[in-house]
């Protein structure tokens, strides 16, 4: 059992780290697509050759972390084939058809036409080229809506049912996934924050320009494209985030719990916890610092909803225990005999706490035997590690308020025309960059470790999931992945770093062009 839980471990470092890295890359490209598409929008319609100089230069920029995502992004998705057979095998009916739809139809899309966006300059007249960007735009946001509606069923496995004959959950409806609430606000807040991150990116090279009194025209131009951008998405991040927060409450109360350090349940309306010092072992907060009577409103959006708190998550957790064993038990039955009536009776009659079962089953292999101190230890097993959910929460959170504080800031001194002179806040922005990276990790984690112990959460524990690999190979393969996604990290902030010192091609002044036949840029000789 030991070496079964290192190999599990080490797949969901593994697992976790080629995310990690593959999401720094993911909502720049997301935000950026769409920053393109309204710069260049602006260039066809006023005709002036400054926002072409502009779309010239975030492109680069843009292509250089559109590679890089790819390059992280394939080799990801590899991983369910290779170190969670398991997983792919129980619910490959249901998760390989957005994966599939995405590959298919999304990130073809948005590769061919990134290639048309960078290299039809003087090929195409203005409006092909402005189409070609917006479907560079929509390509990459399909990409992302397949991509969340495939981790939204993990989250809220909907649309779906366990054959007992094939022992895998089997499609159901196609529109209960595609529409799950739960994917479909993961995609509105994940895109919404990509769109926030461009906006940071923006604005901070803009002001280092600024800064340095170079490319004064393109810079103040391009911050105040992202402020105004950057201000209306920090807005609708946060509002979505609290949307989102909703459904996860109703759908995981695990996570809920996790996310805001609650222990006992309490009555409401229940105080928020700003700050706090989880411990797991003994259930309680070593530290609180709370404000009372804000969390019910927040998390119900009512004042009298009460709020499960840990103590009562582990009682349901152990009492469906209970009630799946007999699922399991005859499940074993099912095998051997595929038209044993009785046993499919009993099968149906408990088959919603099937995935409790197999909790216990990680302890004791004969469920039917399964002890009481076994039931409970399997319960405890159903809360996710509290303190880095309810950290990563709140980095979140606190990242999301600066980042609006900060816009509010910028967009005021654009539009009155002062930027260039507040030299302090200039110098502060190219230091806001990392915020909304560190916000999208957060989110990830808030996301995916309070998920835990589940892969598909309420069907399929992640300790059965995983490929019966040696250690020593999947720490190969750990060690391997985080030296080439480390590559990858530097290559492309050498790139980046380049390109931004470089900066643009010309300053975009005196250019003379053709409505439909635009000069061909450095970038396109190149």
């Amino acid at each position: 059992m030991h070496s079964l839980d290192t190999v599990v471990d080490l797949s969901r470092w593994q697992f976790a780290a080629t995310v990690l890295y593959h999401f720094i890359f993911v909502p720049l490209t997301l935000g950026l697509s769409m920053l393109l598409a309204t710069i260049e929008t602006v260039y066809v319609i006023t005709g002036r050759a400054i926002y072409r100089q502009m779309t010239l230069f975030w492109s680069k920029l843009f292509a250089i972390n559109f590679a890089l995502g790819v390059a992280t992004g394939l080799t990801m998705e590899f991983q369910f084939g290779t170190n969670w057979s398991t997983y792919s095998h129980y619910v490959g009916d249901i998760f390989g058809a957005p994966l599939a739809i995405e590959g298919l139809m999304a990130f073809f899309l948005e590769s061919t036409m990134v290639g048309l966006m960078l290299f039809g300059w003087g090929k195409l007249s203005r409006g092909k080229h402005l189409l070609v960007t917006y479907m560079v735009a929509l390509g990459s946001n399909l990409s992302a809506l397949w991509i969340l509606i495939a981790n939204g069923y993990m989250q809220s496995p909907v649309g779906s049912t366990f054959n007992p004959a094939t022992m895998r959950m089997e499609l159901t409806s196609f529109s209960n996934l595609v529409f799950n609430p739960d994917a479909q606000a993961k995609f509105v807040h994940t895109s919404i924050a990509g769109y926030l991150t461009a906006a940071m990116f923006v604005l901070g090279i803009s002001a280092f320009y600024m800064l340095r009194k170079r490319h004064i025209e393109l810079a103040k131009r391009s911050f105040r494209v992202a402020a105004l951008f950057g201000i209306f998405a920090s807005i609708a991040v946060i509002c979505l985030g609290d949307a989102l927060g909703f459904i996860n409450g109703a759908d995981q109360p695990t996570k809920l719990a996790a996310m805001e350090g609650l222990w006992k349940t309490a009555p409401a309306p229940a105080g928020f916890n700003l700050i706090a010092w989880p411990n797991q072992a003994e259930q309680k907060n070593e530290f609180e610092l709370q404000i009372p009577y804000l969390l019910t409103p927040l998390v119900t959006h009512s004042f009298t909803e009460s709020i499960p708190g840990v103590d009562a998550l582990e009682k349901q957790a152990a009492q469906r225990i209970r009630n799946g064993i007999p699922a399991l038990v005859a499940l074993k039955t099912l095998r051997e005999h595929p038209n044993d009536a009785a046993a499919l009776a009993q099968f149906n009659a408990h088959k919603a706490d099937l995935g409790y079962a197999r909790l216990v089953q990680r302890y004791a292999p004969d469920v039917s035997n399964a002890t009481g101190a076994q039931i409970q230890k399997a319960a405890a097993d159903s809360i996710p590690p509290v303190a880095p959910v309810f950290w990563s929460f709140r980095i979140m959170v606190a990242a999301a308020f600066l980042m609006l504080g900060f816009l509010i800031l910028a967009v005021n001194y654009s539009l009155r025309g002062t930027i260039v002179d507040k030299r302090w806040f200039l110098k502060v922005a190219p230091w806001m960059i990392p915020v909304p990276f560190i916000a999208n990790e957060a989110g990830w984690l808030v996301a995916e470790l309070g998920r835990q112990p589940w892969t598909v959460y309420e069907q399929l524990p992640t300790w059965i999931s995983a490929s019966t690999h040696s250690v020593g190979y999947m720490i190969f393969s750990l060690t391997g992945f985080v030296l080439l996604y480390s590559i990858f990290i530097v290559i492309e902030m050498y790139l980046m770093v380049k390109y931004i010192r470089l900066g643009p091609d010309d300053d975009g002044h005196g250019a003379t062009e053709s409505a439909t036949q635009p000069r061909v840029s450095q970038w396109s000789e190149a």
